[in-house]
């Protein structure tokens, strides 16, 4: 490690949700404003410790190892006092390794599925002694520690006995932590605990530890600080009365600033920097830990999804081929695509992950739990279809099992699962019985002050009239059904540029909402996320539970990936439910229960529904845009649905796409196909470029692309990024030409697509 003088290992960023705004901000370039600040000022390390949580470790550790920063991981936890339940102490456990970071998982874990105290996750004694420390090293906490209580009370024997219990659990990794939140100088009762600290330590030869809380980026972020505390906390900025425990020298300092505040005890300095090199954390990421699916005696997983897709497809094939010379005829196609896919399922190391998916969903389906047939891509897999993960052909509609998974794209399959709102619990319980209740939750997500919710938070600190906020807040355009950010607003809607130029307290306002714009506000659930891991979920990471409520993971949906486990989507889908009473509605009529599998796609009566746009409550087709185009298309046929669902989204609705359509399907527009090669790729939509499917089909025929490489293709093109789409236009040209095929028509149709 370089040398350096101090390194910072109090840091609570965004993700403390109740105080600290130090914004982890990693994009792809993994710019983390805190790791790009120990950069500038020389340090080799950098630690996070929010608190008693690591919901940012993963963004934090990825942004600091790319940048060549070492990551120092720990929290900042609250110790439970059993004398007084309103006066918790703190205490700092950093991980000195992969053991102490397991423990930390499991102690935060503890703490927070624990009934909470006063709203606070609460480390007990007791925690500690049954979960092990020996991977960990422990700060005393300054003032907010046991041991900094007593000597404040001038109690030096009791320190002495609390330092003597720290030390016993934490033999040689426990350190007497001194803090100058306040100049040096500007606090007698600051200086005073600084000294008994300092001759603690020498009396019974311990090591001190200077530390800074940081809580912000910059000095004058405090009043912004200042009011998400409020914001959290349900106080006023300017009320009197309010706790105020943060200075505004709780910024993140430098080396030099923390050599002039810690001039006296120069070997407390020096103690952070030896702590960081105690510190050796090493994470794996990006590597996937399935749960072991149990296979028959003598059988491996590989040949066992084998064997359950071909037998699944045998009933299949009975099902859509109820003739047996047709049924013999068809066979060797379908044969044939169940072997790609056996073995590029099988190649890429993701049997279990089919089998586990399958056996959740047949498990819904024989116990009266309603399951959607399938979408998204994974709709196009003909092994899912085997196995009963969905119920649509992939064959018979042209979808491509190359958009879901392929070798040249590694990535996790991951299948969109729709079950009854009613009874999903049921599905997620069935998972907890099977693979264990330690392996199994749901995941965080993590609310954001938005543009516009963050000018009524800031409005109502500031003591602002609520109406009055909520005019402005309500002149913060929208794009995408989404909030413009505050910059942009302010440029795009003229009534509040005036606003802010006219009064001081818009200006005001508008300032301090800037700063906290988009922070990290709350912790949730992710709607359909479910994780199941091949052990107990804290060897991966930590859970959290608000208040009694259901179990989540401590990291979002992108950092569970990346530390290897696993997420399984288990939307509850409310029109699932809606049929299911339907159903038995008619059976109840009747007597008879509908077969909705048996159900033919060529019912007049159904396409009137939809010609009528009377498709209230119906998946997809029920918002008013969509009636709209419902009644402008007439769709008479099975393809024109799944058409109108493509077509009815930003892109071809603003390029005229959606018009060529209905006009060819009305015979008023003469169909184009390009070149008779794509005839039949481009019939089922008139000659219009609707689907994914399609551009990998044209990439592939005219372009010579593998599907492969085609849906990298289709990728690129999402993105939108203008080198890549520069790459493909030349490499399509390059493959038309090589193929026989006018360079200028695959260039014209990548344009198109």
């Amino acid at each position: 490690m370089p040398e350096t003088r101090f390194i910072h290992l109090r840091l609570h960023s965004e993700y403390s949700i109740t105080d600290g705004m130090v914004r982890l901000d990693v994009g792809k370039n993994h710019d983390c404003p805190p790791v790009q600040r120990a950069i500038e000022y020389g340090m080799p390390a950098l630690a996070l410790t929010d608190l008693s949580n690591l919901f940012g470790m993963v963004k934090f550790y990825t942004a600091a190892r790319s940048r060549g920063i070492k990551p120092v991981i720990g929290a900042d936890v609250w110790i439970a006092n059993d004398k007084d339940m309103d006066r918790p102490y703190r205490l700092l456990l950093l991980c000195r390794s992969h053991k102490g970071y397991l423990q930390l998982c499991e102690l935060l874990s503890r703490a927070c599925l624990a009934p909470r105290t006063r709203g606070r996750s609460e480390v007990t004694r007791q925690m500690l002694r049954d979960v092990g420390v020996s991977g960990l090293i422990a700060l005393s906490g300054a003032a907010g520690g046991d041991v900094g209580e007593a000597l404040l009370q001038g109690n030096t024997a009791q320190a002495t006995s609390r330092a003597a219990w720290w030390v016993k659990y934490f033999p040689g990794a426990f350190y007497l932590e001194v803090q100058r939140a306040l100049p040096r100088g500007q606090s007698q009762q600051q200086e005073a605990l600084v000294a008994a600290t300092a001759d603690l330590a020498a009396d019974l030869g311990l090591p001190l530890v200077a530390t800074h809380p940081v809580q912000f980026l910059e000095r004058d972020d405090f009043k912004a600080h200042e009011a998400r505390v409020c914001i959290a906390e349900g106080y006023m900025l300017g009320d009197a009365r309010r706790p105020k425990i943060y200075t505004e020298d709780q910024y993140f300092k430098s080396p030099d600033e923390m050599a002039e505040l810690f001039s006296d005890l120069p070997e407390a300095l020096e103690n952070t920097v030896e702590i960081a090199k105690r510190c050796n954390l090493s994470i794996t990421l990006g590597k996937n830990y399935l749960p072991d699916f149990p296979t028959p005696e003598g059988i491996t997983l590989d040949n066992f999804l084998c064997q359950e897709a071909a037998h699944g497809l045998e009933k299949r094939l009975a099902h859509l081929f109820p003739d047996a010379a047709e049924r013999e005829t068809q066979r060797p196609t379908y044969d044939t695509r169940l072997k790609i896919e056996t073995d590029t399922i099988v190649q890429m190391g993701f049997p279990g992950y089919f089998l586990i998916v399958a056996d959740f969903i047949n498990w819904a389906k024989n116990n009266d739990v309603p399951v959607g047939p399938g979408r998204g891509s994974g709709a196009g897999s003909l092994v899912a279809y085997s196995l009963g993960i969905t119920d649509i052909d992939p064959l018979r509609y042209a979808l491509l099992f190359e958009r879901f998974l392929n070798p040249e794209r590694v990535s996790m399959p991951d299948f969109d699962i729709d079950f009854c709102q009613d009874k999903r619990w049921r599905v997620i319980e069935y998972v907890r019985e099977k693979y264990g209740k330690d392996a199994v939750s749901q995941i965080a997500t993590f609310g954001t002050m938005s543009s516009k919710a963050v000018i009524r938070d800031v409005g109502r600190v500031l003591d602002l009239p609520y109406n009055f906020c909520d005019q402005l807040s309500k002149l913060i355009p929208l794009e995408a059904n989404k909030p413009l950010s505050l910059d942009k607003a302010i440029e795009a809607e003229p009534q509040l540029k005036a606003k802010i130029e006219e009064g001081e307290e818009v200006r005001d306002l508008f300032d301090l909402a800037r700063r906290l714009e988009d922070l990290t506000r709350n912790v949730g659930m992710h709607a359909g996320g479910v994780l199941i891991a091949p052990n107990k979920l804290t060897d991966f990471c930590p859970l959290y539970s608000a208040d009694g409520g259901a179990t989540v993971s401590q990291f979002d949906k992108d950092d569970v990936e990346k530390v290897g486990l696993v997420k399984f989507d288990f939307l509850g889908l409310r029109n699932l439910t809606i049929i299911k009473l339907a159903v038995d509605y008619v059976e109840k009529l009747t007597g008879v229960r509908p077969d909705l599998d048996a159900l033919s796609f060529d019912d007049p009566a159904a396409y009137k529904i939809l010609k009528d746009a009377n498709t209230t409550a119906i998946f997809q087709v029920e918002s008013e845009g969509m009636k709209k185009l419902l009644k402008k298309l007439a769709p008479d046929r099975f393809e024109d649905i799944i058409a109108v669902l493509a077509l009815y989204r930003p892109g071809p609705l603003g390029s005229g796409l959606v018009d060529d359509f209905i006009l060819r399907k009305k015979g008023q527009q003469k169909i184009d196909y390009f070149h008779p090669d794509l005839t039949a790729c481009l019939s089922p939509t008139y000659g219009v470029i609707v689907y994914q499917e399609q551009v990998m089909q044209i990439s592939q025929i005219i372009g010579g692309y593998t599907l492969g490489g085609a849906d990298m293709l289709r990728r690129a093109m999402g993105k939108k990024k203008a080198d890549e789409m520069a790459k493909h236009r030349a490499t399509i040209a390059a493959g038309a030409a090589k193929k026989g095929y006018d360079p200028a028509l695959a260039e014209k149709l990548f344009d198109l697509m």
